[in-house]
């Protein structure tokens, strides 16, 4: 990832001394203040309603006076869509499997292309922001959820099938490097709080997604393609308030590239930097856990006795735990110098609620899904962590992007390997056992990202 990468924000992180009449801000990336802390009061712009604050661009009639809660409405919705295309694919995994002929090999594949594309797609957020706009990327991003979604059940044998999810999950990916920088510069001072509204929803759609594809495809007539394809109308929603961040550019083209770095926000060397290899490490092996638990804890369930749509409602319960735990943990995380002690809990409950899958999956599948959804509480932390180290929203953007696309790419082999464990083993020991054995790294990754220290101090 090229330095360059931190004049994405370019005119927004201007001195108050730049000439108010410029029109270079983007409405959907305010001013940050210098290095160690955002502004909180950008030059020309004036307190926002929602904690956060207005660009001049923004100040000029109703859409701009709205427009901190229209962005606001837009995370909520844009997290709530991020996880279905996922979660609902999960719930219907033996159906789609029989109706496409899929091997456990090959469906152990589709559960590890989420993270494939989140990979190789989020690398390329930073340099799109730049030219277009963080706003009018990630409404471009739910455009494409939508496609996604829509065509992937319809499109035809595995290949297509693959092909529409990866349309989708691209979309996805953006949007998950993107949507920290927003919150970052839309509210620079309340960024605990806002990344767990935007975990809550986050879970909240995960949930919803595990506990209503199946009901819905019932209600369908039956059809796993209708129950997948209907997320597609939640998705169209989630374009809606975008499409108005976006247009609040007008013709301009976004940022200049050529914009001037301050001497306090010089280019920083992502990877000479030992926090972000921790951290990114950290997220890897917590969306591993988290995209093995997706895609395959309802199969541990339906093996073990449990009906198909009892066991999609284990899944939502897992997902449900997180949505008020995705709001209170960013809260005790930004009041914790260390993190640390939130890793070794969180972690130290995947290795109870992966004991009792192996152990007894049925007779204490409430209990397991409980724990399980505490210890996927670790990827809202990981996302915390990533506006807490780094000071400015430069480098949150290219600390963002490095983390997760990092993560998501050393994330690719955990559920493919479950899957083929599982086809040639004939159950669920060794993959369970899988689970167990990566959660110990997980744990002291965590616990070295989870340091008082920041990106730029490190360079």
């Amino acid at each position: 990832m090229a330095d360059d990468d931190t004049a994405i924000l370019g005119a927004a992180e201007e001195h108050s001394t730049a000439p108010p009449a410029r029109p270079t801000d983007d409405p959907g990336l305010p001013q940050s203040g210098p290095a160690g802390g955002a502004s909180r009061r950008p030059a020309g712009g004036v307190r926002s309603p929602a904690g956060g604050s207005r660009s001049p661009a923004a100040g000029g009639g109703p859409a701009g006076r709205w427009l901190p809660r229209i962005v606001m409405a837009g995370l909520v919705l844009a997290a709530l869509t991020l996880r279905p295309p996922i979660t609902s694919l999960g719930t219907l995994l033996e159906e789609v499997r029989d109706g496409l002929g899929m091997s456990g090999t090959v469906a152990g594949l589709l559960t590890s292309v989420p993270a494939l594309c989140f990979a190789v797609f989020g690398v390329a957020a930073p340099r799109l922001a730049r030219r277009w706009g963080p706003g009018t990327i990630v409404c471009a991003g739910l455009a494409a959820i939508t496609l996604g979604i829509a065509v992937r059940p319809f499109a035809g044998g595995t290949g297509g099938f693959l092909a529409a999810s990866a349309v989708a999950l691209a979309g996805i990916a953006v949007s998950n490097v993107l949507i920290p920088v927003v919150i970052k510069a839309w509210f620079p001072d309340r960024v605990g709080p806002m990344t767990g509204l935007y975990s809550m929803a986050l879970a909240l759609g995960t949930s919803l997604a595990a506990a209503l594809t199946v009901p819905m495809a019932g209600a369908l007539g039956g059809s796993w393609r209708a129950g997948l394809a209907g997320w597609a109308v939640l998705a169209a929603v989630a374009v809606l308030p975008w499409l108005v961040v976006a247009r609040q550019r007008g013709a301009a083209a976004g940022p200049s590239a050529g914009a001037a770095v301050r001497p306090e926000e010089a280019p920083v060397r992502i990877t000479s930097s030992p926090t972000a290899w921790w951290l990114a490490l950290f997220f890897g092996l917590q969306a591993t856990a988290a995209y093995i638990t997706m895609g395959w804890m309802p199969q541990i369930f339906r093996d073990a006795g449990v009906p198909a749509g009892t066991a999609g409602v284990l899944l939502a319960v897992t997902m449900a735990v997180g949505v008020p735990l995705s709001f209170v943990v960013p809260r005790l995380a930004a009041r914790m110098r260390h993190q640390g002690p939130l890793v070794v809990l969180l972690g130290l409950c995947g290795l109870a609620g992966e004991a009792g899958l192996w152990l007894a999956p049925a007779a204490g599948a409430w209990a397991w899904a409980l724990l399980m959804g505490v210890s996927n509480c670790a990827f809202t932390l990981a996302l915390t962590m990533i506006g807490m180290r780094a000071t400015s929203s430069a480098g949150v953007v290219k600390l963002s992007a490095f983390v997760q696309c990092v993560g998501y790419l050393l994330s690719i082999p955990g559920p493919l390997l479950v899957g083929t464990l599982y086809q040639h083993s004939g159950g669920w020991g060794l993959p369970i056992a899988l689970m167990a054995g990566l959660m110990v790294p997980q744990i002291a990754m965590g616990v070295l990202a989870g340091r008082d220290r920041r990106i730029e101090d490190e360079a």
